[in-house]
């Protein structure tokens, strides 16, 4: 189930008595806990209603017998389980007590299932594992030893996409009445790294210091928003798409004055000249046709930055991006080298790629 099928769901019908909430997404999984918490336990309820555990510091076995006993002061309880992924026995081999140890929890967790606490919700929260690259296997785990758990009650809350982090920016504008353009839009997306958390902070933020009596610009970024330098970055990386010289220079002036490290954006660089050779070799002509391109050999996008590459694409022929790329790995050479003005040796860049 994902999160906004969850925030539906507990929105129409009674809670049932337990949840897995799967994943390191935090900012759905604070979401859904509003969602369920306004629903279980609404008003004052939430004062003696709302108990927080940590596996850490206690067994599954006290869990449930807390889960069984009732309240005093409530009628209805919310039990919210951190750490759930500690309940896993340790050991895996059917020959070592591990084992049955861990069977026995599993059937614990299924007889307290079978007959629940009546107005008791259990939510079992497992935020240390992804759902791929080395986690997969102990996500795979944590979904099998909680198998008692059905998979209608479980959540799954998946790092966001850049097409759901730009939808996601747009409504929270949309409410704080943040009138952010376009352009600003997606600086500020790279400038959070794809956090949701950081994003609806830098947004609320962003909305008491501007207002709503005029657009956000990229100085208001540069002022209130961490890490904005990245998107100065990309700005030269844009600007020597387009061969603007002087938007180039100015950009990299605001780079040095910051004092950042300007290896980094030869990095950049480079990416945007490779993902541009790859697209004029595909034949890529629009952003439209980009962003699947892209996406099919593991390199997501918003479309801003698809613009950005096929406007690099289109400016420079198949050669000059060939020499272009020739030039950076030259350049990157003589920061190894220990060149002492970094400066210049990016000047000589930018004025050699926008010939």
């Amino acid at each position: 189930m994902t999160p906004e099928q969850f925030v539906v769901r507990i929105a129409k019908q009674e809670p049932s008595p337990a949840y897995l909430f799967l994943g390191q997404e935090g900012y759905q999984r604070a979401v859904c806990k509003r969602a369920l918490l306004d629903r279980a336990l609404p008003g004052e309820m939430r004062i003696e209603g709302l108990t927080q555990i940590d596996l850490e510091n206690t067994t599954l076995s006290e869990l449930l017998d807390d889960a069984r006993s009732f309240s005093l002061f409530s009628t209805k309880r919310v039990i919210w389980v951190s750490s759930a992924e500690l309940a896993l026995p340790r050991r895996l081999s059917a020959a070592e007590e591990g084992e049955e140890t861990g069977n026995s929890k599993e059937a614990e967790l299924a007889a307290y299932l079978k007959l629940p606490t009546p107005g008791t919700v259990i939510v079992f929260e497992c935020s240390r594992y992804e759902f791929s690259g080395d986690d997969k296997s102990k996500m795979e785990r944590v979904e099998k030893f909680y198998t008692a758990i059905p998979p209608t009650e479980r959540v799954e809350f998946r790092q966001l996409t850049p097409e759901s982090l730009r939808f996601l920016a747009q409504d929270l504008a949309k409410k704080q009445k943040l009138r952010l353009p376009n352009p600003e839009l997606a600086v500020l997306i790279e400038a959070v790294a794809g956090d949701a958390n950081r994003l609806a902070a830098e947004i609320e933020k962003l909305s008491l210091f501007v207002g709503s009596e005029r657009d956000v610009a990229v100085d208001d970024l540069r002022g209130l928003v961490p890490n904005t330098a990245e998107s100065t970055i990309f700005a030269l990386v844009s600007a020597l798409g387009r061969r603007d010289r002087a938007s180039a220079l100015r950009s990299l002036d605001i780079l040095v004055q910051e004092g950042e490290y300007l290896p980094l954006a030869l990095v950049f660089l480079s990416t945007q000249f490779r993902l541009a050779l790859a697209a004029k070799e595909a034949k890529i002509l629009s952003p439209q046709q980009a962003l699947p391109f892209f996406a099919k050999i593991g390199v997501r996008m918003l479309r801003d930055r698809a613009e950005q590459v096929i406007t690099t694409a289109r400016t420079f022929t198949r050669e000059h991006l060939s020499r272009a790329l020739a030039m950076i790995y030259e350049t990157d050479r003589k920061f190894r080298d220990g060149y002492k003005d970094e400066r210049i040796v990016m000047e000589s860049l930018v004025l050699a790629l926008t010939q």
